[in-house]
């Protein structure tokens, strides 16, 4: 069984679970490999609009991030594969950035994923979709409506597949369906099946993967998996490859949404 979205004490908004609680946490929960993908430094600059401006690890903790991973993959040697990885955001207007930072530090990575949480709004300044309930609220008044929100964040996961990142951009798409966050609160009439099924296209074209990602089970206004079962079978349909994860930020979070989501076994 493998994990393979789990954040670290590295990130500001997150635990400060050392990552060997996760791999103890990791093996009581009998896994057999685990993939910490901790927020990537955002891009030479980017301005993180999130109010604590905490959204991603600083670039100086690079180092250390590396060599605490090392230090467990040798303590554990022979208990549980662990492997080095990024939760890199796609930042629509910073892909050259996105791109020379993957070329330097891509050769350390053993796995990664390629994830959208800022939007570049009407106005051409950033907005972060997952923030909070009343932070997306402002974001939908600010596009017209929640359906545009959803659509603009599906154009920009479309995007993001298309990228030119380089030889080092993350081959697995994180939690495609992240607008729903917040679903139960903004409700829609529209699944946007068409913009779902055209990323689904495009991510089978590219040989990518996706990210089967646990954590939206337990957002209070989303209560499902990132995507919802629908989207799987429509990616298994287009024999992409989904990879569990929970997006924990803390090691309790490991395994968080399996009871409630498809086995799927490859």
């Amino acid at each position: 069984m493998k994990d393979g979205h789990v954040h670290t004490s590295f990130c500001p908004h997150g635990t400060k679970d050392t990552i060997e609680d996760y791999v103890e946490r990791a093996l009581e929960l009998g896994y057999t490999e685990i993939t910490f993908a901790e927020h990537a430094p955002l891009p030479e600059g980017f301005i993180d609009p999130t109010p604590l401006k905490d959204s991603a690890m600083r670039y100086e903790e690079l180092d250390r991030y590396f060599q605490t991973i090392e230090e467990a993959k040798e303590k554990f040697r022979g208990k549980i594969k662990i492997n080095t990885g990024f939760e890199v955001d796609f930042i629509e207007g910073y892909e050259v950035q996105t791109a020379n930072f993957l070329n330097k530090f891509g050769p350390r990575l053993d796995d990664a994923i390629l994830s959208v949480h800022f939007l570049k709004n009407p106005s051409g300044k950033y907005d972060c979709l997952d923030y909070s309930p009343d932070n997306f609220g402002e974001i939908a008044e600010a596009y017209g409506s929640v359906e545009n929100v959803h659509r603009h964040y599906y154009q920009t996961v479309l995007k993001s597949i298309l990228a030119d990142l380089g030889p080092f951009k993350p081959k697995r798409i994180g939690h495609i369906t992240l607008a729903n966050k917040f679903r139960l609160k903004f409700p829609i009439q529209n699944e946007f099946t068409e913009e779902i099924i055209e990323i689904l296209e495009n991510v089978s074209m590219q040989g990518y993967e996706l990210d089967y990602n646990g954590a939206g089970t337990a957002k209070p206004l989303c209560r499902e998996p990132y995507p919802p079962e629908w989207v799987v079978n429509e990616a298994l349909k287009h024999g992409i490859r989904l990879v569990y994860g929970s997006d924990a930020h803390q090691a309790k979070e490991l395994g968080q949404g399996l009871d409630s989501m498809i086995l799927i076994q490859k």
